[in-house]
């Protein structure tokens, strides 16, 4: 190389052990700044500087490149919570802090490679996360027993939460790319292997009666959410925050538009708009017209028992003073019901796939059942939560309106022969 410089080149000096160089570039918020490049060599940093000046022609440059972590606080701060719903940033916010963060928050945004990727992605998979979180160490003394004893649990993330992680990475990643922090995402580069998912195990017709007829029988302050959840699909946070604006007992029908869930230690009913069809007018079913009517007059007569302690709401369920039912709550009244009608343990949210079934089995039309369970495509109906029963469930399950809601729905008389109410644990207390 002569001794001369080449045209241009006047950028390029020596600098501390090595040499430096700088392009005049346009930033992304349209400002014209320096942006420097070093090397150990002039011939170094003269590649640097000429893929530099290749880049500031093509369009804007960053000058100041954040670390992931820096990025990523930016990016749930200005971009996920003011667009996603709370519970999603919420999720979004968890999972950056414990899963992203710790192995890849001080590299450079710009810097993150395909290797990078690989190298995380297999950490996390065998990573114990009772060990890196100290959720052993954190109990008393005399209840630890894994990895604070040094008897590790090996309590590993699945494939399907490793893949979600890497799923909001390469969302932020998208987000950097469009603000043209970074030519490429790296996350997207990386093929992970596709979680299986796992199929539930409903409730037949069989159990799902002896459950409500239980919960009627006890009158469980909870059996009318017991029954819309089964019969008409709603998730735990649509039943909690149903609000008796949104009942028309009169026309038999029920609109979803609210939801109620604890995000970040605080409880918020908010709208639900998942899809157009979240708000879809749903026909109610005459055991649900009699459970929302006998939940009314429940309510009304808790109202007056409860006096000044009342809080005054337009929820359909709530405690006996009136406040909202606590979404942990609801699950462990339903978990204790579930022991005391002596069938099978399942997940709240499973019980959708037991409304389905039922509605297959009972031959409502594929576009019925979408309608009632609020899909947005027939193919999840038919293929991920219809669960066709045998011939003989199938006859029974004609029989749905006079096995729930018929003799047992009829009778008040019955009613006040029945056992006592019985109490509720729960209800009245707030969830920690």
């Amino acid at each position: 190389m002569s001794g001369k410089r080449g045209n241009g080149e006047g950028s390029i000096y020596p600098y501390r052990n090595g040499f430096a160089a700088y392009v005049w570039v346009t930033t992304p918020d349209g400002n014209r700044k320096r942006k420097y490049v070093y090397g150990p060599t002039r011939r170094d940093v003269h590649e640097k500087w000429v893929k530099l000046h290749s880049e500031a022609r093509k369009g804007p440059v960053a000058t100041n490149t954040p670390t992931l972590a820096q990025y990523l606080a930016y990016w749930l701060k200005e971009v996920v919570e003011p667009n996603l719903r709370p519970l999603t940033a919420a999720t979004y916010e968890t999972m950056v802090r414990l899963h992203i963060v710790p192995f890849l928050g001080a590299k450079r945004l710009d810097r993150l490679t395909v290797q990078d990727m690989r190298s995380w992605l297999n950490k996390l998979t065998e990573t114990c996360q009772c060990c890196v979180q100290e959720k052993d160490a954190k109990r008393p003394e005399e209840k630890r027993r894994c990895c604070a004893v040094k008897k590790c649990c090996r309590q590993t993330l699945s494939k399907r939460s490793v893949n979600d992680a890497r799923t909001i990475l390469r969302s932020a990643l998208a987000n950097a790319m469009v603000e043209e922090r970074i030519s490429k995402n790296v996350a997207q580069l990386v093929k992970v292997q596709r979680a299986r998912s796992k199929r539930p195990d409903p409730w037949s017709v069989e159990e799902a009666c002896t459950f409500l007829e239980n919960a009627q029988t006890w009158r469980d302050y909870l059996y009318g959410a017991y029954v819309l959840i089964l019969v008409l699909g709603l998730r735990k946070g649509e039943v909690l925050g149903l609000t008796w604006s949104d009942v028309n007992l009169d026309a038999g029908e029920l609109h979803i538009r609210h939801q109620l869930q604890r995000v970040r230690r605080r409880l918020i009913h908010t709208d639900t708009a998942k899809t157009e069809a979240s708000e879809a007018v749903l026909p109610l079913p005459d055991i649900c017209l009699a459970a929302l009517r006998l939940r009314r007059k429940e309510q009304e007569a808790a109202k007056v028992a409860a006096g000044d302690l009342w809080t005054e709401s337009d929820l359909v369920f709530t405690t006996r003073y009136g406040t909202p039912v606590e979404p942990r709550n609801f699950t462990r009244e339903f978990n204790r019901r579930c022991d005391r009608a002596e069938v099978r343990q399942i997940r709240v949210h499973d019980t959708r796939h037991t409304c389905a079934s039922l509605l297959a089995a009972l031959d409502v039309h594929p576009r019925i059942a979408m309608q009632i369970l609020r899909h947005s495509e027939i193919a999840v109906t038919m293929e991920v939560y219809t669960h066709v029963p045998s011939s003989e469930t199938r006859r029974a399950l004609r029989k749905l309106g006079k096995a729930l809601g018929g003799s047992k729905q009829k009778d008040g008389k019955k009613r006040g022969k029945s056992k006592q109410q019985e109490p509720s644990d729960m209800d009245g207390q707030q969830d920690s």
